[in-house]
């Protein structure tokens, strides 16, 4: 299959933003006197408000958004670039690729401004959809870009986000940043990095440099 477009997933694909997030979710569990490492393991590839639901039906979702937003304000919502992000978006040519993600539109904008990374025409947030992954809503919408499903090539970190790929049609591509291949059931093939990947997806969408000196 050779993909028309690329659909990135953020947290943990793009953006390292693994331990500080571990720390937060730590903090609220401990807060909320739950379960850290139970929580932990249902916060990949979800809303925030989806894994309290999860983990703690007694509590309200938006309430305690408000409270892991101030822990995220209090670390200083520092998310450097995944390894080998900036080449590999950079070799894109810009209407070829999408990030879909659960995250929230502003901290995303924020974070990719301090991380010097591009945004792309198309962004998939969580608050654009109604069910998020693993349903396939998000990748769905990711459709905005013109092109079938059949013709998406999805790169994800986390079971949720990989089971929502495929259910949307795309193939699907994990990267073992955050979770070893095994978890990955729904992944059609896995890699270990963007470095990895970078010779693949450039050759079939390349052309960001030579895109933009031509306009």
């Amino acid at each position: 299959m050779k993909p028309a477009a690329v659909l990135f997933d953020v947290d943990g694909v793009l953006l390292d933003s693994t331990a500080t997030h571990h720390r937060i979710w730590t903090s609220w569990a401990k807060l909320r006197r739950l379960d850290a490492d139970a929580v932990w393991q249902q916060t990949f590839g979800r809303r925030p408000e989806d894994t309290v639901r999860e983990v703690a039906p007694h509590l309200d979702p938006a309430a305690e958004r408000h409270v892991l937003n101030e822990l995220m304000r209090l670390e200083g919502d520092a998310f450097p670039p995944v390894k080998g992000a900036d080449d590999l978006l950079a070799s894109l040519r810009p209407e070829s690729w999408a990030i879909v993600t659960s995250g929230s539109r502003q901290p995303v904008h924020q974070r990719f401004g301090r991380a010097g990374l591009p945004l792309p025409r198309v962004q998939v947030y969580g608050e654009d959809v109604l069910n998020a992954k693993p349903h396939p809503e998000a990748y769905l919408l990711a459709a905005r870009l013109g092109t079938e499903p059949s013709r998406c090539l999805v790169v994800e970190d986390a079971p949720a986000g990989a089971a929502a790929g495929k259910a949307a049609g795309c193939t699907v591509i994990g990267i073992t940043t955050t979770h070893e291949a095994t978890q990955l059931l729904h992944a059609d093939a896995c890699v270990s990095s963007l470095t990895e990947l970078k010779p693949c997806i450039s050759s079939l969408l390349g052309g960001g440099t030579e895109h933009t000196q031509q306009q």
